[in-house]
């Protein structure tokens, strides 16, 4: 990275000493972006060979750190204290604008949590046929049975509130962390010159159509992985109240921090990942539709992955329910809110909370049921929509709210632009190839 990057990444001003609260938020954030996606893109990163995996190591850092700073600063650009990315909008854009952008910020992340409604439910029923020798039925009713089952078990946190499900998270990204790490390291001696044999140099890699090609259509794996912005809000709105004044030095302190601590674990696990296997298996788990995590397993005929693995993946998916279901409530509430409000009408906070509540269960509840393969559709119509919310509608705010001009003429902006520009193209030539 040049200094001009460096130096935008550098943090505004002096901010307030860390403390446990900063802690937890640190941990919250990794927890909601290091969830299922990671279990998918060592194949995606590492299939395309050496070069593009280094290249993408190289942007993790930046690519997530600018662009979750930018709609922290969005959100913190409001003037009410408690006013979420929904109201924000609506402030800044006004009804009309912020109708449509809270419909694609509920659209952005409620699909998502859909998908992982059926994960959770696949993980387990897997893990209890294939790891616990238990003969669980493959009918509708024994599946929809479970799947009410852990969906209730994640609703019960969730009843807990906000607060509760970000230490939640916190602390489920203990044993999460160092499972990956101990998996991590475990590969270790299965490392191989696979990946450096096929390399080839650096000129002969700049010279390629495919090189470009890979990093075109691996950019949105990366935003796709990295992503947790349904958990911004909530936090933004956190600092506003705890570090008046001072909530863009602190929370700017905190992104980084989290951002740092993902990107040198999520690539530690890639990197291990890779190496452990040849190109040609990247390519053989991908036409198979598995994480990496069921490919090693498999590959290997390990007990001790075989094990760890469905462990890791629940305990990812767990992590990512929660803090999706965050940014999904919030979007919701958000549409019926603003409906309500054209019509002349209001609603107390505890009746909505349990309206959605209600329609979260039953709608997660019949998906993980009926499981279907949405995971495709949700990657190519929910990306571009993350990339819309994430990258572009923040940079566009910095040349249109007032509140934000003063972070305008950032390096960074640039680069954010062009993220989203190509996570948006590359899906789009993926539909369409």
């Amino acid at each position: 990275m040049s200094d001009t990057t460096l130096n935008d990444m550098a943090l505004p001003g002096s901010a307030p000493a860390w403390t446990k609260n900063d802690t937890v938020w640190m941990l919250g954030l990794y927890g909601t972006a290091v969830g299922a996606g990671t279990l998918f893109l060592p194949i995606n990163a590492g299939i395309g060979g050496l070069w593009p995996l280094i290249l993408m190591a190289l942007l993790a850092l930046p690519l997530t750190f600018f662009a979750h700073r930018g709609l922290n600063r969005f959100v913190l650009s409001g003037s009410t204290k408690d006013g979420d990315i929904t109201e924000v909008v609506e402030e800044h854009f006004g009804k009309g604008a912020g109708k449509i952008i809270t419909l694609l910020y509920f659209f952005a992340i409620y699909p998502i949590l859909l998908v992982y409604s059926v994960a959770i439910t696949n993980t387990v029923l897997s893990f209890l046929t294939h790891q616990m020798h238990i003969a669980v039925g493959t009918d509708i009713v024994t599946r929809g049975i479970f799947a009410l089952c852990l969906i209730l078990g994640l609703m019960s946190i969730v009843r807990l509130g906000g607060e509760f499900i970000v230490k939640a998270m916190s602390i489920l990204v203990y044993p999460f962390v160092i499972a990956l790490m101990l998996l991590a390291v475990y590969l270790i001696p299965n490392w191989n010159s696979s990946v450096l044999d096929q390399a080839g140099s650096l000129g002969d890699a700049l010279t390629s159509i495919s090189f470009y090609k890979t990093m075109w259509l691996a950019i949105p794996v990366m935003v796709f992985s990295f992503n947790h912005s349904p958990i911004i809000s909530s936090f933004a709105v956190s600092q506003k109240k705890l570090h008046p004044g001072k909530e863009d030095q602190v929370s700017s302190k905190i992104l980084l921090r989290s951002h740092i601590m993902m990107v040198l674990s999520v690539m530690f696990f890639v990197f291990s990942c890779v190496f452990s296997l040849a190109p040609a298996d990247l390519v053989a788990a991908k036409a198979q539709n598995i994480s990496i995590l069921s490919y090693l397993a498999n590959h290997f005929d390990n007990p001790v992955i075989a094990w760890m693995a469905p462990i890791i993946a629940f305990i990812a998916i767990t992590k990512s329910y929660l803090g999706h279901y965050l940014g999904a409530k919030e979007g919701l509430h958000g549409l019926v809110i603003k409906q309500l409000r054209e019509k002349g009408k209001s609603i107390s906070t505890l009746k909505l909370e349990r309206y959605t509540s209600i329609f979260m269960l039953i709608t997660t509840w019949l998906v993980a049921t009926i499981n279907p393969n949405i995971l495709g559709m949700i990657e190519t119509l929910g990306g571009p929509v993350i990339a819309v919310l994430l990258f572009l509608m923040p940079m566009y705010a910095i040349h249109k709210v007032p509140a934000m001009r003063k972070y305008s003429g950032a390096a960074s902006n640039i680069f954010v632009v062009l993220i989203g520009l190509i996570a948006i193209s590359a899906i789009f030539f993926s539909l369409f190839a």
